[in-house]
């Protein structure tokens, strides 16, 4: 890229002067290197930019078209170098986003709040819901997702980070009916499961390494988390729950975990975004800002207690 760049700057000097000569010493190099870079040019565009006799030097139709493109471009640089030099580049527009509805709560609008708060010119629109939109038809800039991803086409996926799970129980529900001590003793008992777009979502585990999958045992199906952490505190069974939203209620003794020593899965954490030629400043300080941000925020959420 950049000798393709150093290419153009050297074609368009001789251009405007005229002259090989001229244009080495206006670019303070060698005739020589002149010459090889214009050839260099015209044999990857395959075409002749310029005719050259012994005594005059002047565009073809081809270098003159390809002139008038080389000089927008030149314009284009030299007025982003002008608006970051004098500090007018303004994240500026309305940005529509959508995010799971707990974990957006507590863990995504307060980083993108604040980045709405550095940039007046922002318009930040957050949706909280847990079902997947179609960010093209429904018009959304940027979605926070948990979770392996399905079909994403025709959007651009970035990975921002993971968070852990745990099965997690009031102490009286255990006092009642006893701690599990192993993964096949979960299916003895009461489950509160979380549903996603009218499924169960099943509980995952490694053991000796392979994912295993179990169909927890439940009366109680939510598609809410929020509904699921609060009937797991009233006593109605064992559930599987984001570390970041059962930790506190872990640190209160409100929660035990169980099963502790079994690895749990952990759920990637993406920002996705439709396929654009161009992604607008808004939507990259958004992602940037999130990446920035939310690795350190989940960790602090997932500190487990000394």
């Amino acid at each position: 890229m950049r000798d393709t760049l150093n290419g153009i700057e050297i074609f368009v000097a001789v251009a405007e002067s005229g002259s090989f000569a001229e244009a080495a010493a206006s670019l303070h190099i060698t005739r020589s290197a002149v010459g090889k870079r214009v050839a260099r040019l015209e044999q990857r565009l395959g075409v002749l930019l310029f005719h050259r006799t012994t005594r005059s030097l002047s565009l073809t139709e081809e270098g003159g078209l390809f002139l008038e493109h080389c000089l927008r471009a030149i314009e284009e640089i030299r007025a982003g170098e002008a608006l970051l030099e004098s500090g007018k580049w303004q994240v500026t527009g309305r940005l529509r986003v959508s995010m799971p509805v707990l974990f957006g709560h507590l863990c995504i609008a307060p980083i993108l709040i604040e980045l709405a708060q550095q940039h007046p010119g922002l318009t930040l629109e957050m949706s909280f819901s847990d079902r997947m939109v179609d960010l093209v038809e429904e018009g959304f800039d940027l979605a926070i997702r948990n979770g392996a991803l399905s079909d994403t086409r025709d959007l651009v996926a970035r990975w921002l980070g993971e968070h852990d799970m745990a099965f997690c129980a009031s102490p009286a529900y255990l006092q009642r009916h006893g701690e599990p001590k192993s993964i096949e003793e979960l299916h003895q008992h009461d489950a509160v499961a979380y549903m996603r777009q009218g499924r169960l979502l099943d509980w995952q585990v490694r053991v000796n390494g392979q994912l295993q999958s179990i169909k927890p045992k439940a009366r109680l199906l939510m598609d809410d988390l929020r509904a699921v952490a609060d009937a797991t505190l009233a006593d109605h069974g064992i559930a599987w729950l984001p570390y970041w939203l059962a930790r506190e209620y872990l640190l209160r003794g409100e929660l035990q975990e169980v099963l502790s020593a079994q690895p749990s899965m952990t759920f990637p954490i993406n920002a996705l975004w439709p396929h654009t030629p161009h992604l607008p400043l808004k939507t990259r300080v958004a992602v940037d800002a999130l990446l920035e941000k939310l690795p350190a925020r989940i960790a602090v959420m997932e500190a487990r207690p000394a």
